[in-house]
């Protein structure tokens, strides 16, 4: 049923569609986000895509590194605040403007149990509410987490690369801290692996006692194996005498308005319930591929370039 349908990325500062921009999966120039609390730098990679726009590269070399061969997709970003951010309200996760409580899957309860325990204890949420979502603290869900340099700092000079990549290998964010900050990383108490660090900001007077500093650069990746955009499957894995389990989530959404066949990404502040930033993943029939795609390329020039709000548009040719 997967195969009736394709892909289309948008990005933006909030939910509203006047402001989500439509962006190419798979190349390496992130897409720019500005609001009046930070800057934002967003690079999205889908395994295999299949989508909107035409032009997009099926893969990316990201996929063929030794921490990503098994990996279905990346959205990796960057952020500058414009004010110092106390990390305890800051979360990623998904959302949705309206119940899925009857399109749930079969052996949702039972797969949300393994993402908890396997893949992110931080994860809380109610998808049963009118307005569901599951978000989890940033500093404990995301994958990779650098800090970098801050405004007025010598340029950095540790580096975010392996010896043996090259300048075509892409940017991908490794744990760590610049050269400048990597005092600040180990004063904060930070251990310098991603899982130690993890379980570290499950601890929530650990989240208060840090800040996102205004001014300073931080970098971040959230990638897996589980999520299936080519298929809109979710695929968790087995344990023991536990089978793994795969949701086909297309399955349970067809036949329902266009709007439920969405996956919103948010970057927000929980304590202001205000997004920092939106990335939506929209399956469009392949009947209205063409029509998608004109009317894409036609959002792009309507919206241009470097819109403050809406960000840098992408090579859409």
């Amino acid at each position: 049923m997967a195969d009736q349908y394709i892909l289309k990325v948008t990005a933006g500062p909030t939910y509203d569609p006047s402001v989500q921009v439509p962006i190419s999966p798979n190349t390496e120039t992130p897409h720019h986000i500005s609001t009046s609390r930070l800057d934002a730098d967003v690079t999205v990679r889908v395994q295999n895509y299949r989508g909107l726009p035409h032009s997009s590269p099926k893969t990316s070399p990201y996929f063929s590194h030794p921490n990503h061969k098994h990996d279905l997709y990346s959205l990796q970003f960057s952020f500058t605040p414009k004010e110092d951010l106390n990390a305890h309200d800051i979360v990623l996760g998904n959302d949705f403007d309206h119940p899925i409580r009857d399109k749930l899957p079969p052996g949702f309860d039972q797969a949300f149990k393994i993402v908890k325990w396997f893949i992110d204890p931080g994860l809380e949420g109610d998808v049963y509410a009118d307005e569901p979502g599951l978000f989890g603290p940033l500093l404990s869900s995301i994958n990779t987490f650098r800090i970098g340099t801050k405004e007025g700092e010598a340029p950095d000079t540790a580096t975010n690369q392996d010896d043996d990549e090259d300048e075509d290998t892409p940017a991908i964010v490794k744990e760590g801290a610049a050269s400048s900050a990597a005092t600040l990383r180990e004063e904060s108490g930070i251990p310098s692996e991603p899982t130690a660090r993890k379980k570290y900001f499950l601890t929530e007077s650990h989240l208060k006692d840090f800040t996102f500093q205004k001014g300073r650069k931080y970098e971040f990746d959230f990638f897996n194996p589980y999520l299936d955009f080519n298929e809109f499957a979710v695929k968790l894995p087995g344990f023991s005498v536990i089978p793994g389990i795969t949701i086909p989530v297309i399955s349970y959404w067809d036949g329902q308005p266009l709007r439920s066949h969405a996956i919103r990404y948010v970057l927000k502040d929980r304590k202001t319930n205000e997004p920092l930033f939106v990335v939506i993943f929209t399956l469009i029939p392949k009947s209205e591929a063409d029509a998608a795609q004109g009317e894409l390329e036609k959002e792009v020039k309507e919206k241009g370039a470097g819109a403050k709000e809406g960000g840098e548009d992408d090579d859409l040719d």
